[in-house]
Formats: C-alpha cells, structure tokens, sequence
C-alpha cells in the first residue's frame, strides 16, 4: 500500500504527531507501548485479536514505515529513499541520528530535517490506516458465526514443544476422562518435540480431538503416540470402539481448525474395534531461520516473504538459534552479528561445525563491512544492513540456485 503524504500532512492534529514520534522512539519498549494514548484511543480491531494492544501498534508503526519505501531498484542514498532508510535506521536498526547522517552520506541539519519529514509521513500513513478500517459494527449474530470466528484466527507459526501442548490437552480433558472410564497411555519423546506450528491454534485442535475419541471411546485405555522426524511430525490416538461401528468424523470446526495449519488427519476401525486417529503434521514448504535480537527486524523479513512458498521463524539469541537450527533444519539461515552473549560469529562457526547444520546456507546479515570475514568462515552470502526486499529476495533466490547446483 502507498500513502500520499503531501496532502494529509497539513490536516494532521499536532497531537497526533507529537504521539507517532513518541511511539517511534519506543518502538521496542513494550510496556510503554501497551499504554500509550495510540494504542489505547480505540478498541483492537477483529483482525488484531491475537495481539495485545502494544503488539498491534508497533506492527502497524512498522507497515506505516514500509509505505515510504520506493521500492527495489532504488539507490539507498538516492534523495527520494532517504526519508524511509533515515526511519530505518534511526527506528528498527537503532542507529543514531550522527551514525545514520553518515551511512546516508548527508549532514546532520539534513538528517534531522529529513527524519521530522519521515515522522510526518508515518503520522499521515497510520492515519489514513486506521480510517479506512472505520466501518459500521457486524451484527452480533454474524460476529459469533463460526465462520467468522475462523476467519479471524492468523496462524503464528513459531517452535512449538508438541509434546508440552499434548500434555496440556490431557489435563484439560481429565475430568471428562474420569467420567468416561478412559485412561491415557502416552508414548511421548523424553526431548522436546519442537515443530514450527500456531501453539494456540493446536492446543485447541489437540483438546478438541481429545474429547471427541474420549466421548466415543469405551472404557478402557486409548493410547496416545508422537513421533517426529525433522519437521515430520504424526499423533497417533488408539482406543476400544463398538466393533463393527464406522469411526465418528472429526468435529467440523477443528477440522477447519487443521486446514488453517495445513494438518491433516485420518480415521480408521479394526475387526476388533479399535478405532485409531492419525494426526499428520508437514512442514508446509521452505523455512527461513532468522536469528536476530532485532524483533522488528524479523517482522520485516515477513513482509518481504509474503506471498512466497516460505516461513519465518525467528531466534532472538545465538544460543536459541543454534537449538532451532538442530531441530528444524531450516531450509536457509538470515544471522546477525551483534547480538549479546553470543555473537554471529560464534554462532555461525558452531553451525558449520555441527553435522546437522554443516550444509545449510547461511546468509550473514551486519551493520559492519565484513564480507570476506563472513564468506571465509562459512556464510554463503553477505548482505549490510540496512537490507532491502530487492536484495533479500536476491539472496535467497541464489541460495535456491547454488543447492539446485549443487543437488544434480
């Protein structure tokens, strides 16, 4: 979406201005956030319902950023793109205004003229944002539809221990267990079961499917099995049924429910009345591993992936990174370089040197001009931040190039 500024900005309440560039300044800071008059002036929309308050505001502060973007081909220190990289790097890279000035090769009363006309731009952005979302209320039989309750869930992948949530689901069915006479036997994996999935949505799912085999179940045990394989991932539910009687469908709504997250399952009955569900949970497509404490950052790297056959999942520290990258063996990694504790370094010569990382590539993403450093200890590219989608979506084309190479 872009915005047109010029027109707007004279119409603007100086309040609001004043209250955009409070919020800019604390992009990070959630608690400030979660009070802040913009984030607290009205209600969050249904879309939102998933975000708190502080959430749905930096999110839309972000995408008011991204509407003064030019777009891929633009030099970074062309004049018509100064306006978004000054934002960006002041906002989402925390540079300061010198350090920025410098990058973008203008003075500092230049930077600081820009950065105020960058504000107004995003105050215009977000403005214009939220009227177009004013419209008369939904009718409160519409509002509790299912379908419109489904419509409104946003699947949030992010690593999941599908082991924890199963758990979970057993206990909140417990009692109806108890009624029922049925006892859960598990066979669950001693070491987390991490799967990149929405662990709202599952939980749901899995309580869900629980009590449906529960209320169908005769007394006695059902047998609860995980497996998982990479990103592969298969629950297994065995329990006495009536011998001769089909297997009860799912219940319409999780079944919808495991649409939204690409899960499909199947039913089936033995001779002696054993009814067995199977769960199937596959990774739907590539995943892009980004590890970066720059939350900003990574929401950005899914905008530019939007409409791509991809996911994001995010580590906000080295040591979260590597775990993940064991576990998932994503399909590409975006680190960073200056993170505490430990840095991109450190971080991508223990991929290289772990046999379950050792081949993936790794694209190295810095403030710092270091790409000889970064390609001799591994990286298989180097992008410097600021980074734009032109030159990610370059990046990971090539990656898909060179193991397509590579691969015949």
């Amino acid at each position: 979406m872009s915005v047109s500024h010029s027109s707007s900005q004279d119409e603007l309440p100086e309040a609001w201005l004043d209250q955009v560039k409070q919020a800019l300044e604390h992009l990070y800071d959630f608690p400030y956030l979660q009070n802040h008059p913009l984030a607290t002036r009205e209600p969050l929309p249904m879309e939102s319902r998933g975000e708190t308050a502080s959430q749905r505001l930096r999110r839309e502060l972000m995408e008011a950023i991204a509407t003064l973007n030019p777009g891929p081909g633009v030099p970074f220190r062309a004049s018509h793109a100064r306006l978004y990289n000054l934002l960006h790097l002041h906002y989402v890279e925390g540079f300061t205004i010198q350090e920025a000035a410098h990058e973008l090769g203008v003075s500092l009363r230049q930077a600081y003229r820009d950065l105020r006309r960058g504000e107004e731009g995003v105050a215009a952005a977000l403005w214009a944002a939220r009227a177009a979302r004013q419209a008369p209320p939904p009718r409160a039989r519409d509002l509790s539809s299912v379908q419109e309750e489904i419509a409104r869930l946003e699947a949030r992948p992010r690593p999941t221990d599908l082991g924890a949530l199963l758990l979970r689901a057993q206990k909140a069915v417990g009692a109806l267990a108890s009624q029922h006479g049925v006892r859960f036997i598990n066979a669950l994996p001693t070491e987390p079961a991490l799967v990149a999935t929405d662990p709202v949505i599952a939980q749901q799912i899995l309580v869900s499917t629980l009590s449906h085999a529960i209320q169908h179940a005769r007394p006695g045990d059902l047998a609860l099995t995980l497996q998982i394989q990479g990103e592969q991932a298969a629950i297994q539910l065995a329990y006495p049924s009536e011998p001769g009687t089909p297997p009860e469908p799912a219940d319409r709504t999780a079944a919808q429910l495991m649409e939204r997250l690409g899960w499909q399952m199947s039913r089936s009955l033995d001779p002696q009345g054993i009814c067995t569900i199977a769960i199937q949970l596959t990774a739907p497509g590539p995943t892009v591993l980004v590890i970066d404490d720059n939350e900003g950052l990574v929401e950005l790297f899914e905008r530019y992936l939007t409409g791509h056959a991809c996911r994001v999942i995010a580590a906000s520290s080295g040591r979260q990174g590597l775990q993940l990258a064991q576990t998932l063996t994503p399909s590409a990694i975006v680190l960073d370089v200056m993170m505490p504790e430990m840095d991109g370094w450190e971080v991508l010569g223990r991929l290289r040197e772990h046999p379950k990382t050792s081949d993936v590539p790794i694209i190295v993403c810095t403030i710092l001009p270091e790409e000889p450093l970064a390609l001799a200890l591994g990286a298989a590219a180097f992008l410097r931040k600021p980074i734009t989608r032109e030159s990610f979506l370059a990046a990971l084309d090539h990656l898909h190039e060179a193991s397509l190479r590579k691969g015949r």
